[in-house]
């Protein structure tokens, strides 16, 4: 794999390149419509771009004043261990610190699977006694209830 010139894009990457990165390290990906939805409502993306190829992403949630949280981060294996999922950390820590309210502390959190976690600790992360509880909510149309 020979990489062009890297180059990270704010608040740009489409929902088929979100699709295409989850489908990189994650089975069952979310409808383009879904995703489209998620984009549009997520307060900060990064996306970064060997060429025309979307290689890496991440996203975040939130509502400015107590919680942020950082979602969806994909490096595509073949690019990982090359600093970009540093540098998008980065930036997002950029993005909360430029956007919080000054004076305060704001709770940034993450879901991180065990292999991955050394990683996230290294930008001041760690882990709790909390367990990350989830639901599948299926979405009836409404012709249908």
């Amino acid at each position: 794999m020979k990489t062009r010139k890297l180059r990270a894009k704010i608040n740009k990457l489409t929902a088929a390149e979100f699709i295409e990165l989850w489908e990189s390290v994650w089975e069952n990906a979310p409808s383009e419509e879904q995703t489209a939805l998620a984009l549009e409502h997520s307060i900060f993306r990064i996306s970064v771009y060997d060429g025309e190829e979307p290689v890496a992403m991440a996203r975040m949630i939130g509502d400015f004043g107590l919680d942020y949280y950082i979602k969806d981060v994909v490096v595509k294996p073949e690019y990982q261990k090359k600093g970009i999922g540093r540098m998008m950390m980065k930036e997002c820590i950029k993005f909360i610190r430029k956007n919080g309210v000054s004076g305060t502390d704001i709770y940034v959190e993450l879901c991180a699977m065990p292999d991955v976690m050394p990683f996230y600790e290294k930008f001041g992360f760690s882990s709790n006694e909390a367990q990350r509880m989830k639901r599948m909510c299926r979405i009836i149309p409404e012709t249908e209830e």
